[in-house]
């Protein structure tokens, strides 16, 4: 028996960023996207509608940064699980991230190796963060 759909969300303002996160998510038979948003309060708006499974955001989007858009949407729809794919790799920023209620923080630079791991660990209920961000985080608090 087939595991129900599991119903994502992609927020990026670069369309070619979110059409390769479109397409490397339809290639797994168990995910759908179901919308994709370009802007911080469109996301919250089709969180609200949709109420997706997985919510994979950027960080850098206009009107309001994704790390806000995620605080406001953990608020309306608790139940999902949202990954940031960024290219910032910047550790407060990831730690910011994480504490805004993310389950998971990728690099746009690994998005070919992390993000269906990624996806996993996160629809598993583990956090998963790129190893070039641990590594980052290690050697910048040292």
């Amino acid at each position: 028996m087939l595991k129900p759909s599991v119903r994502v969300l992609v927020i990026d303002d670069f369309p070619r960023w979110s059409d390769i996160l479109c397409s490397i998510v339809q290639e797994h038979p168990t995910l759908q996207v179901v919308s994709a948003a370009s802007s911080g309060e469109e996301a919250i708006e089709r969180a609200q509608q949709l109420q997706p499974d997985l919510i994979l955001s950027d960080i850098s989007l206009p009107e309001m940064n994704g790390i806000e858009a995620a605080r406001r949407i953990r608020s309306i729809v608790p139940h999902s699980k949202i990954l940031f794919v960024s290219a910032n790799n910047d550790s407060e920023i990831v730690q910011e991230a994480l504490r805004a209620g993310a389950c998971g923080y990728i690099l746009k630079s690994r998005v070919s190796t992390d993000l269906l791991p990624a996806i996993g660990a996160v629809l598993g209920g583990q956090m998963f963060v790129s190893l070039a961000i641990t590594t980052y985080e290690r050697t910048s608090q040292s």
